[in-house]
């Protein structure tokens, strides 16, 4: 299967370029509730903190990671990264301090900017305050931990770091007051040279099956992945781009990057809370809207919502997890038209989707991006038919360089240019793909593959459910059984009768895909990218026993029982 060619092949300094340069500068080019920055104020801020970065001993190649929620300087950062040859290694933002360190000590980075939000947790980082460069804090002013304009050169006191923060608003100033000299000169850094195989930006896998690797994009995997992004979601000059999704994972930062550098007015949100969402639809007008499906149903939920809230818009986009028949039914009640479902993975980028005006074909992901080439295969490596499930092998030129200091998982995912992804789907006469299971979750009953989404959704459609996460457990005499956690919508009188009436509920629908056992939690744990953690449920089912046959008592996990995933 073959998607469309991409149509520019260009290297990733002449977007960068050309991208910067809007042709009304005064118009936007970022947006947030807080703030907005124009075009040529852009332009100049990313340059001169790239400028900066290298002033404070940063040379080409070097990681700079960053713990930073979704804010305006996320997007000056990356770009002051891309224009400096640094290489962005952003950081989920819920990272604890032992995640923090494993990340840190992974990618070898030697700078961390960070919001003050979480100075905590950063002073309580060892490799944090081993980093050679140290660390820049971001949001002291409105934390409290300052007063004025920035830190005026002077670094910040921390217990726990080696040495003092310095305040990244101080970095964005041309000529930033109080800096060493070496520092303050202001200048440009795009005259650096830059080769096509430099490593670009780093992204964390989720470690939904394993612990999260780095995975790594040059600077041409990475240009690719954008271009391919910007023709596959049409975007132009004329577009205002509501980001919902969290700027440290690449459906988040490259959809971002891409619309800005096709000229796009890029509307960041702050949150993907209802709230927030709505009140950027009102105000902004955004064209293109984009938001994990949990934040999709909380909006489509929210009683304030309105049909004319939608209006503006000519798509909604959204992946990271699979997109509910329940979903797509309540968000065209109130939009008016469906969600166009995307599939990517931090090591291709977004590389199926529905084309935009498209007709869609209920449950399909879509066909092949621009510029992205597919392959299903049976175990023994020969191509599927149409309508078999095999796993899913992909080739384009915004594949990822590999895992960062981890050739041993590279070459087992890499294999003559293209990539397994882990991925079981299936493929009409047409080229539409559906989503049938990850391998390593895959659940054998019986001798019967059952893949846990299939589960999910039926259990999401029954009106008491709010949430639920499919697991297999071991069994001696079925190979494994299933068990699903489920979260309520509320309160139930009876608890037990409801559990059966759920099992029952499956069963009239898929049949022996149905679960045996069903446990309820207060809420389900989420992985980095906010996708129910079925790592997480599997641990916990691995430390329970329940009998089988739906006579698991909905409330034998307590919600302290996650407590260690």
């Amino acid at each position: 299967m073959q998607g469309p060619p991409l149509a520019c092949h260009t290297p990733l300094e002449q977007l960068l370029h050309r991208g910067l340069q809007h042709p009304d500068p005064r118009r936007p080019a970022l947006i947030s509730r807080r703030g907005v920055i124009g075009w040529q104020e852009l332009d100049n801020r990313s340059a001169h903190l790239a400028g900066h970065y290298l002033r404070l001993g940063l040379q080409r190649g070097d990681r700079v990671a960053s713990l930073l929620p979704n804010r305006l300087a996320v997007m000056l950062h990356l770009l002051a990264c891309l224009r400096a040859g640094l290489v962005a290694t952003p950081l989920n933002y819920r990272y604890t301090p032992a995640e923090l360190d494993y990340a840190l000590e992974l990618s070898g980075a030697r700078l961390l900017l960070f919001h003050a939000e979480r100075l905590a947790d950063v002073a309580a980082s060892a490799q944090a305050a081993a980093l050679p460069l140290g660390t820049l804090i971001y949001g002291a002013e409105s934390a409290g931990l300052v007063g004025g304009r920035g830190c005026g050169g002077e670094p910040l006191v921390v217990e726990g770091l080696s040495r003092p923060p310095r305040c990244f608003e101080d970095l964005l100033l041309p000529s930033p007051a109080g800096l060493p000299p070496e520092v303050a000169g202001a200048g440009l850094a795009d005259p650096t040279e830059h080769h096509d195989d430099d490593p670009a930006i780093l992204y964390f896998t989720s470690g939904s099956t394993a612990r999260p690797k780095g995975v790594t994009h040059s600077r041409r995997s990475l240009a690719a992945v954008l271009s391919s992004t910007a023709q596959g979601l049409g975007f132009t000059p004329d577009d205002n781009y509501l980001a919902g999704t969290s700027m440290a994972h690449i459906g988040g930062s490259t959809s971002a990057l891409a619309a800005l550098l096709a000229g796009s007015t890029v509307v960041l949100a702050r949150s993907s809370d209802s709230e927030e969402i709505r009140w950027l639809l009102e105000q902004t007008n955004p064209t293109v809207l984009k938001l994990l499906p949990a934040a999709l149903f909380a909006l489509v939920r929210d009683p304030a919502i309105r049909p004319a809230d939608f209006a503006s818009l000519r798509l909604c986009v959204s992946g990271g997890d699979h997109i509910p028949s329940e979903l797509q039914t309540e968000f065209r009640a109130v939009a008016g038209f469906p969600v166009n479902e995307l599939y990517g993975m931090s090591e291709v980028g977004m590389v199926i989707l529905n084309p935009p005006g498209q007709a869609l074909r209920p449950g399909s992901l879509g066909r092949p991006g621009p510029g992205v080439a597919m392959d299903l295969r049976r175990p023994d490596g020969s191509s599927c038919a149409p309508g078999e499930a095999g796993d899913l092998w992909i080739r384009t030129d915004g594949c990822m360089s590999g895992y960062w200091n981890n050739p041993e998982a590279t070459a087992a995912v890499l294999v003559d240019g293209w990539l397994a992804s882990g991925d079981v789907m299936q493929a009409d006469a047409d080229g539409y793909l559906w989503f049938d299971g990850r391998r390593k979750q895959i659940i054998v009953h019986d001798s019967s593959n059952i893949c846990p989404q299939d589960v999910e959704d039926v259990l999401l459609e029954h009106p008491a459910v709010a949430g639920a996460g499919v697991v297999g457990i071991h069994d001696l005499v079925h190979g494994e059984d299933v068990r699903a956690y489920i979260c309520l919508r509320g309160p139930v009188a009876d608890r037990q009768a409801l559990e059966r009436e759920l099992i029952g509920f499956a069963r009239d629908r898929i049949g022996y895909k149905a679960p045996e056992q069903i446990v309820v939690l207060d809420d389900l744990p989420l992985n980095a990218t906010g996708k129910v953690d079925r790592l997480a449920l599997k641990r916990l089912a691995d430390n329970q026993t329940a009998p089988r046959s739906g006579a698991t008592p909905m409330d034998q996990v307590a919600p302290t029982d996650l407590a260690s995933t």
